[in-house]
């Protein structure tokens, strides 16, 4: 009994023994059949990211998931695993879809620095533009080590890569900066030095750092006024050196925010080598670079630091001999240096006394201590030795000298010049009409009106010049302009009345119909100046070049006014067009009266003036005559008025006031 039961309980243990191995299998099977739940290997996720065409949509936009193998095993990321990143991804398929790793994870160091940047703040702010990790290093898959010519990060890449953004317009433009920046530098000693292969030349992030980038603003960044020197002495230690020791170092080092440190003289991007021509520190442009803080009134308000060191150097030889293009010639940095400038009273200064000589004696071999008492700043009284007070009181002497003389010698040639005009317009019995008294009042209102109108108008243009010290306020100016304009607008009006009305206004506007006989006038004049022909030209009453005057004078007297009465008005005219219409006007305005002022002075001034044959003026405009000899030299086709003169030449000069036929203009009748 005892035996089958021991029997028993065995086979039972056997039978218990076979379930648990069978059910120990059944789960290992199940186990290997399953999706794998384990850390995934790079093969298993390339088996299907390895697909070109595999992509996923976001936001209505269809995204690649596509990772190229031999790229990504290519990459600084190569050594890890996918999983290393994308912690979330357990099976396949991934459900839910994993998460966009962060950064962070591994570049704590560089996130946090990077969150203190602009680009970050940027983001921050809802700039979808602003630069993330990968606009920089690239596809996070395929990213190279910056010692990889490859790389967007290696040296010579860092301007393009930066300039994928910076040097679009419209991207910088929506993010409220410019992309001029950029355009610069590519421009710059340092940009053409990169494109030419430098691994030395500063790119991008030598001047503005890496992750942390920051304002200028922001007192912590390289570009910050105050560290400037530092940043550039990356690279240009010896010239910092220097730099520390001079009188702007040493303010700088005070935290003096006015005086000028690397990239106030030679520009931010723009900066260009010494020996370029555009370059702020080439020899020509130097004095213009330091006049922009030693020209300044504030700085010799603030610290006393005298104003006017370029003025007095622009006046001597030195000065003179620059500005009409001198290299060679002593500037600025020549006597105090570049970057190690001090004050005179410094020993070590180039220009203290004891080291002036030496200094000099750069440009001048054998300058010494007697050479060295010229003035190199002809500072005139300002200085109380000897030789200043001389110059002073000599050239006060010639000031008052060449007033008198010349002044004398002027008033002596006019009342000459004044008394053989009025023999010469005696001297010649002028008894023929050119111009009615009605006609010489049209022409006197215009020909004041349009030279006021000329020095206004160009005293507004060029504010600077003696035109505009002429007006002592604008205000007064304005008034001036206006009122001009008025009158010629009313002249104008009146001369169209008088055209309409007047029996001399319609034969007027008769005899300037330009026909087919002006343009073989034109054809004899040239044919006869030239010297091919021995035939003067014949005119009638008005020539080809007085017709083509009057009729520019009608064109321009349409384009001035309308043009002037839209900028005068220019609030109501905004009203009803575009308010670039104005803009519009007001170049027409300028460029019209430019033509027009010299159109008068080449063209009008020489026929009654400056021709041989009327100089030394044609007096007609006084009191509307000229002599039968002179008419009939210059228009002998208006037999008309020539037979009319000569028969008022034979006649008794009557006792009363002329009659009215007597004031009749020349003209022909056609």
């Amino acid at each position: 009994m005892d035996d089958r039961r021991a029997r028993y309980e065995s086979e039972e243990r056997v039978k218990s023994s076979r379930w648990i191995v069978a059910l120990v299998l059944l789960l290992a099977a199940t186990a290997w059949a399953a999706p794998k739940a384990g850390k995934m290997s790079n093969e298993d996720c390339l088996a299907c990211h390895n697909d070109s065409s595999l992509t996923t949509e976001k936001s209505g936009k269809q995204i690649s998931l596509h990772v190229d193998e031999a790229g990504f095993k290519a990459s600084i990321h190569g050594v890890l695993g996918c999983t290393d990143c994308h912690k979330d991804v357990k099976a396949v398929p991934h459900d839910p879809a994993p998460a966009t790793p962060a950064c962070a994870t591994c570049h704590a160091e560089q996130q946090t620095a990077y969150d203190h940047g602009i680009h970050a703040k940027a983001v921050a702010g809802g700039n979808t533009n602003a630069a993330r990790c990968q606009d920089c290093h690239g596809n996070v898959h395929e990213i190279l080590p910056s010692s990889d010519p490859k790389s967007k990060l290696a040296h010579g890449n860092i301007p393009q890569t930066c300039g994928a953004c910076h040097k679009q317009q419209l991207v910088m433009a929506s993010s409220g900066v410019s992309s001029a920046p950029f355009s610069l530098y590519e421009q710059s000693v340092h940009g053409k030095a990169v494109a030419a292969g430098s691994e030395k030349a500063a790119v991008c992030t030598d001047c503005h750092g890496n992750h942390d980038i920051l304002g200028a603003g922001d007192p912590k960044s390289p570009i910050a006024k105050l560290n400037v020197p530092q940043t550039c002495a990356k690279c240009h230690d010896n010239i910092r050196q220097e730099f520390v020791q001079s009188i702007h170092g040493q303010a700088i080092a005070r935290g003096n925010w006015a005086a000028p440190v690397c990239t106030d003289c030679h520009g931010i991007h723009t900066i260009k080598a010494p020996n370029d021509p555009r370059s702020a520190v080439a020899s020509a442009n130097v004095q213009n670079t330091c006049a922009v803080c030693h020209s300044s009134v504030k700085l010799s308000a603030e610290f006393g630091v005298s104003g006017n060191r370029v003025s007095t150097y622009l006046a001597s030889y030195h000065g003179m001999a620059s500005k009409v293009g001198s290299t060679t010639v002593a500037n600025c940095a020549s006597c105090h240096s570049a970057h190690n400038i001090l004050p005179s009273s410094d020993p070590r200064s180039t220009i203290n006394h004891a080291n002036l000589a030496k200094t000099c004696g750069q440009c001048h071999p054998g300058a010494n201590n007697k050479f060295i008492t010229s003035k190199v700043h002809l500072d005139g009284a300002a200085k109380a030795d000897v030789g200043s007070k001389v110059i002073a009181y000599i050239s006060k002497f010639y000031i008052w000298m060449i007033v008198a003389v010349i002044g004398g010698m002027l008033l002596h040639n006019l009342i000459i010049f004044r008394k053989k005009l009025i023999l010469h317009r005696i001297g010649q019995p002028r008894i023929l009409f050119r111009m009615t008294l009605e006609q010489r009042i049209q022409h006197l209102l215009l020909l004041t009106s349009f030279f006021t109108l000329v020095l206004t108008g160009f005293a507004l243009h060029y504010p600077t010049s003696w035109l505009g010290m002429i007006f002592v306020k604008e205000t007064i100016r304005s008034i001036v302009h206006r009122v001009a304009g008025v009158v010629l607008i009313a002249v104008s009006l009146y001369h169209i009345w008088y055209l309409i009305t007047k029996p001399d206004g319609r034969r007027l506007i008769k005899d300037m119909l330009p026909d087919w006989k002006d343009v073989t006038d034109v054809r004899d004049a040239f044919r006869f100046y030239l010297g091919n022909s021995e035939q003067r030209p014949r005119f009638r009453r008005f020539s080809y070049a007085e017709k083509a005057e009057y009729w520019a004078l009608v064109w321009g007297m349409f384009v001035m006014a309308g043009t002037g009465l839209m900028a005068w008005f220019k609030v109501g005219v905004g009203d009803r067009v575009p308010g670039w219409w104005v803009d519009v006007a007001l170049t027409i305005h300028w460029y019209e009266a430019v033509l027009a002022t010299l159109a008068i002075v080449v063209w009008h001034l020489y026929g009654v003036i400056f021709d041989p044959d009327a100089y030394p003026m044609n007096w007609s405009w006084y009191d509307g005559k000229m002599s039968i000899e002179h008419y009939e030299h210059e228009h002998p086709l208006d037999q008309l008025a020539i037979e009319r003169a000569k028969g008022s030449e034979d006649e008794p000069e009557p006792a009363e006031a002329p009659e009215k036929h007597q004031e009749e203009p020349a003209g022909s009748r056609k």
